[in-house]
């Protein structure tokens, strides 16, 4: 057992919850106790709030917020929804009924929220802002203001822990790696700018990637049985020299896992490679296509899909099930599907918007891509056009001046508009080169927004902090972060919500506001983006006995049209902290995760 995890007992959370246990311990049923439960915690919020000098308002927050999660832990409608019955187990436990199934992470979230509810959250003492009393105006403002700068610094020196791609170390360092795969591929300057050389050169096998950057056993190990399973698998020349020669630096983890699939979800892939749609869509594209390569989930933006590979391929791909081989060479669909698709668009006008994704859509030919968007900007009712694409992290000398001039001749101010939405995943993916694709697409009127999927790699203190602030500077909005899906096979990528919350909170909160644009959103299968900012969207039904949360989604149009909600377990925070402990990280840090539901 762990060192994170011997904290969590069941011995500690008698001591801690004895309160709560005594007052279940006579029950003569579990209807009994589910109510006894319930009102021990209202009654003991409402003491709580009627003399609220008796705590911080701080701490008189968390108990409303330990208050409100532990009500809707012990209902019964929690109980069957999620097929866990926290009330149970409390009343078990009081009764010393044995119970094999519950973990330490069980333990840790039941003992944070009694603690919570009772003024006792295990946590560092915040620095008080507040200002003296009877000072005011002038005085006031340049304290406040001195506060201020100390709490940048504080910011400033947490992201400066993260290397971005622009730092003059980073470049030089790309500029050996680059001279060292340019030698090894044959290969010499001109050629590194010609997107369709890197394209040709797209590495894929186990061999020839050892030549070129050195991999850990694990590494090594994942990428052979990928090989061997036949999974899609490819990096650019590119990409790679982004990789460092010394990994354990753990400045590159996050380009590492882009692309270096772990044991877990090779396992996974190869065990059902026979019935991947099944298996793997996790987003229900299957019941919400309506003609090939259409998706449509909300009532004015579809997706279409005419490409079905990318020039690289990203392990936690949302459609891993959908492609084959990176290049792939029978992705691009016929000129009758496409057709076809573009018709069925045509057919419906209230689309207003279409993602042409897959896929990477600017892998596609210049001549192929402007036919495609030819035909859709000749539907009258599409008055915005997105092109998705990761080729600007991957392949930015993909971004030639042709293909701008092409994309912009589809704009039409005030009638139709083009945009690109791309994904820059880390910092130090941020180089000089996609600085350089991305401004000559914005000096065509193109904007660029980024989707920005918060995996377990890039989930540290203010490290996506660091990617805002780079981001805006360089010329792309932020727009989403997603919580990554509740796929098996990307196991180990998710992160806890209550981290991705801790990180708006406390961490993209202190930005300047345009750094902060993005939108937090869980993608719930068959239906789309959950807002997850604020706590009306979702409510928390159990704690399973390994810790993980499990959260009631509710439909993004539920004020509008009647929808079934979406249950779904996350990953235990019990479990997520100590994967951070294991990378170096100070999980004190993390302290407050466990109060945000």
């Amino acid at each position: 057992m762990s060192t994170i995890s011997s904290l969590f007992s069941l011995d500690r959370f008698r001591q801690e919850a004895a309160s709560l246990l005594a007052s279940v311990e006579s029950c003569a049923s579990l209807d009994e106790a589910r109510a006894t439960l319930f009102r021990g915690v209202s009654e003991h919020q409402f003491d709580t709030f009627a003399n609220e000098k008796a705590l911080a308002p701080d701490e008189i927050i968390r108990c409303r917020d330990c208050a409100r999660a532990l009500r809707s832990l012990f209902k019964e409608r929690s109980d069957s929804l999620a097929g866990m019955s926290v009330a149970e187990a409390l009343w078990d436990i009081a009764r010393s009924v044995p119970r094999s199934d519950l973990q330490p992470g069980f333990y840790a979230e039941l003992i944070h929220l009694v603690c919570g509810l009772e003024g006792r959250a295990p946590l560092p003492p915040a620095e008080d802002a507040r200002l003296p009393a009877g000072v005011d105006g002038r005085e006031a403002a340049a304290l406040r203001s001195a506060a201020l700068d100390m709490l940048w610094e504080r910011v400033e020196g947490a992201m400066a822990r993260y290397s971005d791609g622009l730092a003059p170390e980073s470049v030089e360092r790309r500029a050996r790696r680059r001279a060292l795969i340019l030698s090894e591929l044959g290969g010499d300057d001109s050629d590194w700018t010609d997107w369709r050389w890197q394209v040709a050169n797209i590495v894929r096998d186990l061999p020839t990637l050892e030549r070129l950057v050195h991999l850990e056993p694990q590494e090594r190990a994942a990428v052979q049985g990928a090989h061997e399973a036949r999974l899609p698998f490819g990096i650019t020349p590119y990409y790679l020299s982004l990789m460092d020669d010394a990994p354990s630096r753990g400045r590159d983890i996050a380009i590492r896992a882009q692309v270096l699939p772990p044991a877990g979800y090779v396992k996974e892939m190869a065990a059902h490679k026979g019935e991947r749609e099944r298996a793997f869509d996790f987003m229900l594209e299957r019941d919400t296509s309506p003609t090939n390569l259409v998706t449509r989930r909300y009532p004015a933006i579809a997706i279409l899909k005419p490409f079905l590979t990318c020039p690289q391929i990203c392990v936690y791909c949302q459609r891993n099930w959908e492609i084959e081989d990176a290049m792939a060479s029978q992705a691009l669909a016929s000129d009758e599907d496409i057709e076809a698709a573009c018709d069925w668009i045509g057919r419906h006008p209230a689309l207003r918007e279409i993602l042409i994704t897959g896929g990477d859509a600017l892998s596609i030919s210049n001549e192929r891509l402007a036919k495609i968007v030819g035909r859709l900007a000749a539907i009258d009712h599409i008055d915005m056009i997105r092109i998705g694409t990761r080729t600007l992290v991957t392949l930015p000398m993909r971004i030639t001046d042709e293909l701008v001039h092409m994309l912009a001749s589809f704009r039409d101010p005030g009638k139709r508009e083009l945009c690109v939405i791309t994904h820059v995943e880390h910092a130090y993916e941020v180089t000089p080169e996609l600085v350089a694709a991305v401004e000559r697409l914005r000096r065509a009127g193109i904007s660029i927004h980024n989707q920005h999927v918060y995996t377990f790699f890039v989930s540290r203190r203010f490290e996506n902090a660091r990617l805002r602030m780079l981001l805006r500077r360089s010329g792309i909005l932020p727009y989403y972060t997603f919580v990554p899906k509740g796929k098996e096979e990307t196991a180990a990528y998710r992160v806890p919500l209550a981290r991705l919350l801790q990180e708006q909170q406390e961490e993209a909160r202190l930005l300047p506001g345009l750094r902060r644009s993005d939108e937090s959103v869980y993608n719930v299968p068959g239906l789309g983006k959950n807002y997850v900012r604020a706590a009306q969207h979702r409510d928390l039904l159990s704690i399973r006995p390994d810790g993980s949360r499990v959260y009631e989604f509710h439909p993004w149009e539920k004020g509008v049209v009647t929808q079934n909600s979406y249950v779904g377990s996350d990953v235990p925070i019990l479990t997520y902290l100590e994967r951070l402990s294991e990378l170096g990280e100070c999980t004190s840090d993390y302290a407050s995760i466990w109060y945000y539901y």
